[in-house]
């Protein structure tokens, strides 16, 4: 995990290296199925700039999070409008997964900028366990079929 301190405020980054071929890996953010793999329960994908995600926590969809896409590269990088937090602090997630020959794939999320009070820091430490457990839970559904969300369930 990194934390930077940049011009428009403080800035998270994660990284997760998986060894899958990076193509399975991005699907994982660009496919329904790629998408409850390690997420929601259930999601729909409007696959383009603009379009939206919808994320359901539930089978019978009564629960639900719609997630705006505000970038979208078919080369490896997706954004996620995305509102951290109780109070809905606006910290967009930016999704890249990039190749790596002898590794598989390197996927990193940078969510920001949070502002520099110890409201928001506490917003981006929730933010960074968070995100950490389900990168982690990414990697073992991928590499070792084990999902644990079976464990602990959302």
């Amino acid at each position: 995990m990194t934390v930077t301190r940049e011009i428009d405020g403080i800035w998270l980054e994660l990284q997760e290296t998986i060894a899958v071929h990076h193509e399975d890996v991005y699907a994982c953010f660009t496919t329904e199925a790629g998408l409850m793999c390690w997420y929601p329960v259930e999601a729909e994908i409007d696959l383009r700039t603009g379009g939206q995600i919808v994320l359901y926590w539930n089978r019978e969809k009564s629960r639900k999070l719609t997630v705006a896409i505000l970038n979208y590269d078919p080369g490896g990088r997706i954004t996620w409008d995305w509102y951290a937090g109780s109070e809905g602090a606006h910290a967009p997630l930016y999704w890249e997964v990039k190749p790596n020959v002898e590794k598989g794939s390197v996927v990193t999320l940078r969510q920001g900028p949070f502002r520099d009070d110890a409201d928001s820091l506490m917003i981006m430490a929730e933010e960074a366990a968070s995100w950490s457990w389900h990168l982690c839970n990414l990697r073992t559904t991928l590499e070792t079929k084990f999902d644990m969300r079976k464990v602990k369930p959302l």
